[in-house]
């Protein structure tokens, strides 16, 4: 039996006796506070319907059925897609044999990986199964919102002008000269006498405006004249009688003539005097209007009550009348219907489209695009230039030749961070010196008759032979790192010595012949060695962003020192650079022509490192930029699961120490040629596998380092890189061999001379295997003065003492050769755990006899790997070991090892911030492979066996955490082995039932078993791994839906949902919501509610038809499901869950509340936007489904519309006597009766509010401010006081909470059909059917518009309080210290803030307002006819006398409640309708 139903709760014991899956123990809790879950009060079990037995029991009623597609899964819902990998190459990476020739399993597991398309389980409507913010369509926002305009705002747009001439009455509005006429109108107007006065326009007391005319500004005087404007009717302007005139025409035909000073105080008094004339006779209007209607009203109350239209023409005899008034209503209908807007597009959920929170698609494995730029070379030139051979009437070049190499180099860091670039920028006359007059250089082509041209990669070798252009790529820019170029010339003699011309230049046409006739027999003979010469830098970088330094120049050529050349020293000398003044390197002048620029976003005929073709590339192209190798830091974040095949080695001669040697008697001017063999027999020969220089071929079998003239410790800085073949053996080792070379120049060239250039003088070489992983750290060898047959067998000093081998060393066998290397594989690893792991299970494949435990200390081992390693390698070691958990289970402990593993790992991930490489790994890597052995489980049943034994070991509980904390991973393995498995099997095609075993059913619920108690015993433990796995468990549970026995899932639910209670704490509410949201969203959930009639048991049937046809006296629908019944929620599961869970969260905190509400606002949401059900009649059906919400509102009416929200209503009359009728209901679970409490009398008092008296107390409570006890409290009575502060905060609903419920109240009203809609009103009592039109009303007030200037004051009002604008706001109480709980409330403080979509700070501006004031002002219009729609047909469906009409009758005219209605009566109710209908 499972330890949370054995230690606790006797209904899961019942639930798991009856599934019969008791009788093993699931989980030991140890020291867990078991006795805690004795007192938790249990929740009512609702047993879920046998889903696909009433799927097969109503198959004909399902397939007949219009709307089918809301009760039925699609079909081929789910499929296996293999998509082709996306390569930057041309061709893969992988060459074509690698995986005949590989022979190491994990170097073939890596050519596996790489050269392996994607497989991908598809969802066929997985865009569907998140949130409404997910959805694939694109219209929860209207393009166009209709502008809509209302009186209030056209009011106070009238005001402000008025108010902008007058801030209060009596005051000056405006003063000025003006030039008045005089008034003798037997005077002609051209004749008339103009006189300055000094003119004052004030408004009086009562409103009216004056223009009185003074001498001078002293207005003390009496005054010359006034001009009441009230009478003036317009003002135009006079050019024709003086010059800024302007004319007051008057009622009575008489004008009066002004003139201002200037043109521009013409237009101001013309501005002003048009405004007022506005003003006045828009108050006239307004009177005649009053009095209009004032007078109508009088002769409707001497006639008595009017006749509704529509009832008289249903009484009148005459059919034309009445069809005309049946088309009437119907055209009205169709009007109000024209143009409708989905509500759900202006809430502000929707509007601001807030995506945080939601997991970002997931991409496949690709290379790291890091900073990349382009470098181009262009020219080098010394100071010593001439014409060289034939080019005699060229422009001069240098005389000899130079070789460049470039390279990044981090000071930072210390180290160098690229490869090598090798360019050649000689001209082809010089590049003629190295292979003599009478040979054609090799970029000319084959000779006559050679062999053809060797390809690579499909590209031409000439073609890469001199590269010019290369892409570097920096993973972690700054401004300390410098690209340096390191400029080498042919072995001359000393460094000082073969600088001097070039720094010491008296005679430039004498010197450069000189030093051409010196370079020309050099190249002749030392062609092939190369000695340094200068070195230059520039910085890349402007800052740590990667902002190029694109006008960086390079420093001067710096003359090389011969005792300073390693990569060391280079770094010293680059933080000397960087301080001139202690800068004291000789120059060679001299420019080198190499420009920086970013990589252009079309660049075409580029290579890879390895001299792979990128896309896209043109055949034949001669211009080829290649990518310069990065060394990428060591560190975990910038690692990335490899992706393409590459293997290179960096091979790294530093320092030859041979002063002490006696063996040769000349070793000065050394060369070390380094060559790669794979044998170290008398007939081995080195392998073409050296990537070679500019001018030479593309691969070559050896590679010679600089030379350091008459120097016996010479140091190195040159670097080798080799492409390593596929499989390594212990016979390959680079093999160095050392030569004096002669430097001697002679003058006749005689053959002898030429014979003696080069003397070996020792041999050195290094194996690269090591207990078979590459050795890549700093190594010091000993040199031979001989080279033997076998020599590899006298690594170290044991073999040497007894090998027969005959070989003299040099000094003794000393280490005189310090040399380094570097791997940069995508198939080799150099982690010993991870090499030893895979070479065990190479064995055990081979059939190689396990030793017991041996396996599992490998295993074991892994957990020390490194995690760069991890990471680079992830697909590779994830698949190996689902390989070992299902095929190597010869011993128990295994797959429980293998999961710890895997475990270790994906913690690992987590913790690096690394975690999306995994999921990467599961949607496009992981491909379950069926086990070898015949009897073997497959990945979803073993992972799930493991991960319960893990659970069950109480001792481990960092494990246990860990495995709760990241359970997501192996719930999506588990899901996509499930695929995968019903898929490839064709399993997909049976019965639901039998597509799983029923042991696996048996697994699965002694996971969900073992999972429980972590969550709602050890939340406050680990409140991390606890949220995690619950939200982990409903996504796995939402999959199962698409691949198993739904109704079992419906079980698991269940069984997941009892372990909660409503006496749980916020915690475990917010788990049980989250939990319910996630299994909510899934792209099927209505057919999973099978929207479909359930008939009743033939009793009941025959009782409820009698119950309510007495009392409607009309046929009913008796299948009509509209309340929380255990049988709604049996055959509407999921929907019946969610509602019963949001019933009883509303009676707890704010946050619960929020979180509750939330979840069923944004499912119904998704419902009004989902682009598959947008027909009427498919939303009508879903909008039912939702039909016992309603009753969840009736039962918390009096939060919904208490006394503030009735009253403060002044356009609706009578909601006094609503709002008493409405506030003194009584509990909502007493709800069967009409008539107030006897015990309660109501008061009427002046300002209208209505008082409860409470006889047993005698305290005065504000109606509508009872309610339901502190669900949260400690159990003491809360304290009633005649103040609303004092009220329990679990008794109110803010603003945004009533809003969104009330937004889920009208979309079901709207959506659900007529049918449905009257079949329910003649079910409901008539008290509840009072209750929905009170409700209608109710949304009426808190989604009116309220007008631009209020939305505006509201927003001022908020960034007043909670921006500090206000000292009060200072004052106000702290707010929950939860920041998501405490955001969404900062933004629902009333009911504009509710809506608001502006982004709340000081910088809104007025487009912004007004863009609120559209959603505010098309909400209201919605609401509004969305109300009117539900009237109109309420009135239409109860005409004939009726009990509820009566009852409704009854409740609507006060004088029944005795209660006094207040004397001044306002504009007709929208519920006067009702009470006028017959």
């Amino acid at each position: 039996m499972g330890l949370y139903a054995f230690n606790c709760s006797e209904k899961l014991q019942t639930v798991n006796i009856r599934r019969g899956t008791c009788g093993h123990s699931v989980l030991s809790l140890g020291s867990m506070k078991t006795q805690w879950i004795w007192n938790k009060e249990k929740t009512k079990i609702v047993e879920p319907l046998d889903y696909e037995n009433v799927i097969a029991q109503r198959k004909t009623q399902i397939y007949s059925d219009p709307l089918r597609d809301l009760l039925m899964f699609p079909m081929e819902d789910i499929s296996i897609s293999v998509i082709n990998r996306q390569r930057r190459t041309v061709q893969s990476t992988v060459p074509e044999d690698a995986e005949e020739r590989a022979q190491s399993l994990f170097v073939k597991e890596c050519i596996k990986t790489y050269s392996t398309d994607w497989h991908v389980v598809n969802y066929k409507y997985e865009d569907f199964s998140g949130d409404f913010r997910m959805l694939p369509c694109k219209s929860l926002r209207p393009e166009k919102i209709p502008n809509h305009v209302f009186e209030i705002d056209e009011d106070c747009e009238k005001d402000e002008d008025s108010s902008s001439l007058c801030s209060q009455k009596g005051g000056v509005i405006r003063q000025g000269w003006l030039h008045k006429a005089n008034v003798n109108s037997t005077i002609t107007v051209t004749m008339k006498v103009f006189k300055r006065r000094y003119f004052y326009l004030t408004q009086l007391p009562d409103g009216s405006y004056i223009l009185n005319s003074y001498k001078d500004e002293k207005n003390s005087k009496e005054s010359k004249g006034c001009i009441y404007l009230d009478a003036c009717i317009d003002v135009v302007q006079c050019p024709k009688m003086r010059r800024h005139a302007f004319e007051l025409k008057m009622l009575d035909k008489y004008s009066h003539y002004l003139a201002a000073e200037t043109e521009q105080e013409m237009e101001e008094w013309l501005i002003t005097l048009k405004k007022i004339i506005q003003i006045n006779t828009d108050s006239l209007v307004q009177e005649k209007k009053e009095t209009v209607e004032t007078a109508q009203d009088d002769e409707t109350s001497s006639q008595g009550k009017a006749e509704n239209i529509m009832a008289s023409l249903e009484r009148s005899m005459h059919p034309e009348l009445m069809k005309y008034g049946r088309e009437t209503e119907q055209l009205n209908k169709l009007s109000r219907g024209d143009g409708r807007q989905n509500l759900f597009s202006f809430d502000s959920e929707v509007q601001r489209l807030d995506f945080s929170g939601i997991e970002p698609d997931i991409k496949p494995f690709e290379e790291k695009c890091n900073k990349r730029f382009q470098v181009n070379c262009h020219d080098l030139t010394f100071n010593v230039l001439g014409q060289v051979g034939d080019n005699a009437k060229g422009p001069p070049t240098n005389v000899e030749p130079f070789f460049i190499s470039l390279a990044l180099f981090d000071i930072k860091n210390n180290c160098k961070i690229s490869a090598d670039f090798h360019i050649d920028l000689n001209p082809p006359s010089v590049r003629e010196m190295l292979w003599g007059a009478s040979t054609q250089p090799a970029s000319d082509g084959n000779a006559k008759g050679s062999s053809p041209e060797s390809v690579i990669h499909g590209i031409a070798e000439s073609h890469l032979r001199y590269i010019k252009q290369g892409i570097f790529s920096v993973t972690n820019p700054h401004p300390e790192i410098f690209l340096v170029a390191r400029i080498e010339k042919v072995l001359q003699g000393n460094i000082t010595h073969c600088a001097e011309p070039y720094i010491k230049n008296s005679d430039p046409t004498k010197t450069a012949q000189k030093v051409y006739r010196t370079a020309k027999q050099v190249c002749s003979r030392l062609g092939q060695y190369r000695m340094p010469f200068a070195w230059a830098a520039r910085p890349i970088f402007k800052d740590t962003q990667g902002s190029l330094d694109l006008d960086g120049r390079f420093s001067p050529f710096y003359k090389q020192d011969s005792s300073k050349l390693s990569n060391e020293d280079i770094l010293k000398l680059l933080s000397e650079y960087k301080k001139p003044e202690k800068t004291k390197l000789q120059i060679i002048p001299g420019q080198l022509n190499i420009t920086v620029e970013c990589v252009p976003v079309d660049l075409s005929n580029c290579i890879t490192s390895s001299y792979v073709p990128l896309k896209p590339f043109e055949k034949n192209c001669q211009n080829i930029t290649v990518e310069v190798e990065e060394f990428v830091p060591e560190m975990t974040k910038y690692c990335y699961p490899f992706t393409i095949y590459r293997n290179h080695l960096y091979v790294y001669p530093l320092q030859l120490k041979y002063d002490s040697q006696k063996t040769f008697a000349k070793a000065r001017n050394i060369a070390v040629c380094m060559e790669f063999r794979d044998s170290d027999e008398s007939d081995g020969g080195p392998l073409k596998c050296i990537y070679g220089k500019p001018a030479g071929s593309v691969f070559t079998t050896n590679a010679y380092a600089v030379v350091s003239h008459h120097n016996q410790n010479p140091e190195f800085y040159d670097e080798v890189k080799i492409e390593l073949p596929i499989h390594l053996h212990q016979k390959h080792h680079v093999l160095f061999t050392f030569y004096h070379v002669s430097c001697e120049i002679s003058t006749k060239g005689t053959t002898k001379k030429q014979d003696t250039v080069e003397t070996p003088v020792g041999f050195a070489w290094f194996p690269l295997l090591k207990d078979g992983r590459i050795i890549t750290f700093e190594q010091q060898l000993p040199v031979s003065a001989n080279l033997p047959p076998g020599y590899l067998n006298l690594n170290d000093g044991e073999s040497r003492r007894q090998s027969n081998v005959d070989i003299k060393w040099v000094d003794g066998a000393k280490p005189l050769l310090k040399i380094k290397s570097h791997l940069e594989s995508t198939i080799y690893t150099q982690d010993l755990h991870v090499h030893k792991f895979f070479h065990h299970c190479q064995l055990v494949q081979s059939g190689w006899k396990e030793v017991p435990g041996e396996l599992i200390k490998y295993l074991k081992c892994l957990h020390a790997m490194e995690i760069q390693v991890m990471i680079q390698f992830l697909p590779v070691i994830l698949m190996q070991l689902f390989r070992v958990l299902t095929n190597m289970t010869p011993e128990d402990d295994v797959p429980i090892n293998c999961t710890m593993v895997l475990l270790h790992i994906v913690s690992k991930c987590h913790e690096e911030g690394l975690d999306s490489y995994l999921r990467s790994f599961i949607k496009y890597s992981f491909r379950p492979e069926k086990p070898s052995a015949p009897q073997a489980q497959l990945i979803h049943e073993t992972l799930a066996t493991t991960m319960i034994a893990i659970l069950k070991q109480s001792a481990d509980f960092l494990a246990i955490n860990k495995l709760l904390k990241y359970s997501w991973f192996f719930f999506e393995i588990i899901v996509k082995s499930m695929a995968t498995y019903l898929l490839e099997e064709n399993k997909i095609k049976l019965p639901r039932g039998q597509r799983f075993p029923e042991a696996y059913h048996h697994v699965l619920h002694s996971l969900l078993l073992a999972i429980i108690p972590h969550v709602t015993i050890r939340y406050a433990e680990i409140p991390d791994e606890s949220r995690n796995v619950n939200y982990s468990l409903a996504s796995f549970l939402k999959r199962c839906f698409t691949l198993m026995d739904r109704g079992f899932v419906f079980n698991l639910i269940n069984d997941y949902i009892s372990g909660f209670s409503p006496k749980d704490p916020k915690v475990l509410a917010e788990y049980k919501f989250e939990f319910l949201q996630t299994i909510c969203n899934h792209e099927h959930y209505i057919p999973l509610n099978l929207p479909m009639a359930f008939a009743k048991p033939k009793l009941q049937r025959v009782q409820d038809f009698f119950s309510f046809a007495v009392d409607r006296l009309t046929s009913v629908d008796s299948n009509l499901e509209y309340s929380l019944s255990d049988e709604y929620c049996k055959h509407h599961f999921l929907v019946g869950l969610l509602l019963r869970e949001t019933s009883i969260a509303l009676q707890d905190n704010y946050e619960i509340r929020y979180t509750a509400i939330s979840v069923i606002k944004n499912l119904l949401i998704k419902h009004a936007f989902d682009t598959r059900y947008q027909h009427k009649n498919q939303q009508a059906k879903i909008a039912q489904l939702y039909l016992p919400f309603v009753g969840l509102l009736l039962e918390n009416i009096q939060r919904l519309a208490g006394r503030d929200t009735l009253y403060s209503c002044a356009a609706m009359p009578n909601s006094a006597s609503r709002d008493e009728f409405a506030c003194g209901f009584t509990s909502p679970t007493n709800r069967g009766s009409l008539s107030a409490d006897k015990d309660t009398a109501y008061v009427s008092f002046q300002n209208g509010h209505g008082i409860k008296r409470e006889d047993s107390r005698g305290s005065l409570v504000p109606e509508g401010m009872t309610g339901f006890p502190d669900q949260g409290s400690t159990g003491e009575n809360t304290r009633q006081s005649s103040t609303r502060s004092s009220i329990s905060q679990y008794n109110r609903l803010d603003q945004y909470e009533i809003r969104s419920l009330l937004m889920c109240y009208l979309y079901i009203v709207k959506m659900i059909s007529e049918d449905t809609l009257l079949t329910y009103w003649n079910k409901v009592s008539p008290q509840e059917l009072i209750n929905i039109l009170i409700l209608l009303e109710v949304c009426l007030f808190h989604f009116r518009y309220t007008g631009k200037r209020n939305i505006a004051r509201v927003h001022d009002a908020w960034l007043s309080r909670h921006f500090g604008v206000d000292r009060k706001s200072q004052t106000m109480p702290a707010l929950r210290n939860r920041s998501g709980v405490m955001q969404a409330r900062l933004q629902h403080l009333s009911s504009l803030e509710s809506s608001f979509t502006l982004n709340h700070s000081s910088a809104t501006t007025e487009a912004d307002i007004f863009h609120q004031a559209l959603l505010e002002g098309n909400t209201a219009t919605e609401v509004s006819l969305t109300v009117l729609d539900t009237i109109s047909f309420f009135t239409q469906c109860f005409k004939k006398p009726h009990k509820i009409y009566q009852e409704i009758f009854l409740w609507q005219h006060p004088n029944h409640l005795q209660l006094k209605q207040p004397a001044t009566q306002q504009a007709p109710s929208p519920w006067a309708e009702v009470s006028e209908s017959p």
